[in-house]
């Protein structure tokens, strides 16, 4: 058992020693910052930053063309006049962001329980006229008593909502046509960044003759909406007070 706390205690102190150098090097980056705006990200290839996975999706069986004598159409074809919406990849489709959100959830559980042991020797083998037996053998050898109760209750009333229009780009072409497409927003407004991320799948015919596609159509739909800056790091606990929530058990 102390060997096990010592290891324990060995990790928490490993664990806050790690979290005071990366809170050391987030402070410096933070003060060579002040006074001055949160920095717009670079405009780079999707394919290229850490983490960005190809979408593999099943795929149905590939179907041989057929052409039809003296016809201009071609079976399988998605469209028999070229039009100029979103198609290959590197190409732009807006898509516009429609999300309302409602919830409302209540539980509440309780638990009780009472349990209750009692056993002893009142006159073992004549032991009450022994003087001897009645100092070695107690009158009661166990009584327990417990008593456990529980109540617990939660509630959820969430309600959100966001409208807002972002252009994304055609990152990759699946093989049964659909699109990967990924977008992002970021908009500045004096000393705070509003980001706003969409990515997903969407198939061609879904995508409108003005290039919009809604995102209720999207699959594998990623909706990111948050920000960053002086006001987004005052309404974040400090890194010592987070390290304390997951180190504590209580």
């Amino acid at each position: 058992m102390s060997q096990y706390r010592n290891n324990r205690l060995t990790l928490a102190g490993a664990l806050l020693a790690l979290g005071t150098v990366a809170s050391g090097c987030s402070s410096i980056d933070r003060l060579s910052q002040i006074g001055e705006q949160p920095k717009l990200s670079s405009i780079d290839n999707p394919t290229t930053q850490p983490g960005y996975k190809p979408v593999q999706m099943p795929m149905p069986k590939p179907e041989v063309a057929s052409y039809s004598p003296n016809s201009l159409w071609r079976n399988g074809s998605r469209a028999f006049f070229k039009d100029q919406r979103a198609a290959r990849v590197g190409d732009i489709l807006t898509i516009s962001v429609n999300f309302t959100d409602k919830a409302a959830i209540a539980n509440e559980t309780q638990r009780s329980r009472t349990n209750s042991e009692d056993s002893g020797v009142t006159n073992f083998l004549g032991s009450q006229t022994i003087t001897q037996a009645n100092k070695i053998l107690p009158g009661r050898i166990l009584t327990a008593d417990s008593t456990a109760s529980s109540d617990g209750k939660g509630s959820v009333n969430r309600q959100e909502a966001l409208q807002t229009n972002v252009a994304a780009v055609v990152t990759q072409v699946l093989p049964n046509g659909n699109l990967v497409v990924e977008g992002k927003q970021e908009i500045r407004v004096n000393f705070e960044i509003r980001e706003l991320v969409v990515a997903g799948i969407v198939r061609p015919e879904d995508i409108q003759s003005d290039n919009t596609i809604d995102s209720s159509k999207i699959a594998q739909a990623r909706i990111a909406y948050g920000g960053r800056g002086q006001i987004t790091d005052v309404q974040q606990p400090r890194y010592g007070q987070q390290v304390l929530d997951v180190l504590l058990p209580f």
